[in-house]
C-alpha cells in the first residue's frame, strides 16, 4: 500500500461570521500535496471568504486551518490588486522584486501568460482577460509551492482557460498544489482531483469529480409501451438505475441502445426512438445547490464541452 500523501492544505471544524450572520459553517477538508482543489458554488456561498482565512488575511471565529507554506504561497484575489495606472511590465516587475525576482523571470512571465503584447500598456486599459492573466503572474511569479486563485477561469477566453488548465494539472505534476474557486463546475473539473461544493455558507458536496459523475450519470430517454415492465426487464439484467420522467418516458443509466432494446424484446414491450439526455456539470451542481447555478456554456465558448468530468 502506497504512503498517503502529505497534506498541503487541511481545514477542521470552519466557522466564520460577520455580524451575526454565518460565512461559513462548520467546514472541513483537506488537500494533499501535489493535486488540485476546486472550491465551488454561486455567489454568496463563502468561496471567497474561505479562501481569505487561507491566506490568513480574515481569522475564523472557530476550527483551524493549516496552509503548508515552506514552498511560498501565491494568491489570486478579488480585486486583484492591480495598479491602473502602471504598466503591465511595471506591475510585475514590482511584484517581481518584492518577491526578490529578477527581470528576466518576469519577463518570461509576460511571454508565458501572452501579456507581451500589451507589456507597455496601462493596466486601466486592458479587457478583463488580460487583467486576469496578469494577475495570475503575480500569483506565479516566485514560483510557489501552493497557489490559491479566487476566480482563476473569470474574463479568461476558451484558450486562455484551456492553457491555464494544463498549467495547473503540470503544476500538480510538479508537486504543487492549488485551491480555486469557481461559480462553474464545468470550469472547475478538467483540473481538480477533489470538488469541494459550498452553498449557503456550508459543503453540500465533498469529493473527486469521478464520484460526482458516478451519481449523476447520462441517461437516454426511452419511451415505452410499458415503462414499468421495461424497468422491471431491465433490473432483472441489471440495470436498475431508472426513473420515470414527468412525460411518461423511462430515463436509464448505465445501458446501452442494444441492452434497452433486448430488454423490451423479453418483456414484450415497444419502444420508441430514443434520446440522450447527458448531464452537463452545471446541471448537477444545479441539483446540488439551493441559489441558482450559472448556465452552460455553449459548446463554442466552453472550457469544457458538454457533460465531460475528466477522468479525476
Amino acid at each position: 500500500m502506497s504512503a498517503a500523501r502529505a497534506l498541503a492544505v487541511s481545514v477542521i471544524g470552519l466557522h466564520k461570521q460577520f455580524l451575526g450572520v454565518t460565512a461559513l459553517r462548520d467546514i472541513e477538508f483537506s488537500v494533499p500535496v501535489g493535486t488540485t482543489a476546486a472550491v465551488v458554488g454561486p455567489p454568496g456561498c463563502g468561496k471567497s471568504t474561505l479562501l481569505r482565512i487561507l491566506l490568513g488575511q480574515l481569522r475564523p471565529n472557530s476550527g483551524t486551518v493549516r496552509v503548508d507554506a515552506a514552498g511560498g504561497i501565491g494568491a489570486l484575489t478579488q480585486p486583484r490588486g492591480l495598479h491602473p495606472g502602471r504598466t503591465v511590465r511595471g506591475q510585475l516587475r514590482a511584484y517581481a522584486a518584492a518577491a526578490g525576482v529578477d527581470d528576466d523571470s518576469a519577463e518570461k512571465l509576460l511571454t508565458l501568460l501572452r501579456l507581451h503584447a500589451d507589456a507597455d500598456s496601462r493596466i486601466k486599459l486592458l479587457p478583463d482577460g488580460a487583467r486576469t492573466r496578469l494577475a495570475l503572474a503575480q500569483a506565479m511569479v516566485a514560483n510557489p509551492g501552493v497557489l490559491i486563485l479566487d476566480d482563476p477561469f473569470t474574463g479568461l477566453d476558451p484558450g486562455e482557460r484551456g492553457w491555464l488548465a494544463d498549467h495547473l494539472r503540470g503544476h500538480a505534476r510538479r508537486g504543487g498544489t492549488t485551491v480555486l474557486t469557481s461559480r462553474s463546475l464545468a470550469e472547475a473539473v478538467p483540473v481538480c482531483d477533489q470538488v469541494v461544493v459550498l452553498d449557503t455558507a456550508s459543503v453540500v458536496y465533498l469529493g473527486s469529480p469521478r464520484r460526482l459523475r458516478r451519481s449523476h450519470p447520462d441517461r437516454l430517454l426511452v419511451p415505452a409501451s410499458s415503462p414499468i415492465a421495461l424497468a422491471t426487464a431491465l433490473a432483472a439484467a441489471g440495470f436498475t438505475d431508472t426513473v420515470m420522467r414527468g412525460d411518461g418516458r423511462l430515463a436509464v443509466a448505465e445501458a446501452s441502445r442494444e441492452e434497452i432494446q433486448a430488454a423490451a424484446r423479453r418483456a414484450d414491450v415497444r419502444v420508441g426512438d430514443m434520446i440522450p439526455d447527458p448531464v452537463h456539470p452545471d446541471r448537477v451542481l444545479s441539483m446540488l445547490v439551493k441559489t441558482p447555478a450559472p448556465q452552460p456554456y455553449s459548446t463554442t465558448g466552453a472550457a469544457v464541452a458538454g457533460n465531460d468530468y475528466g477522468t479525476r
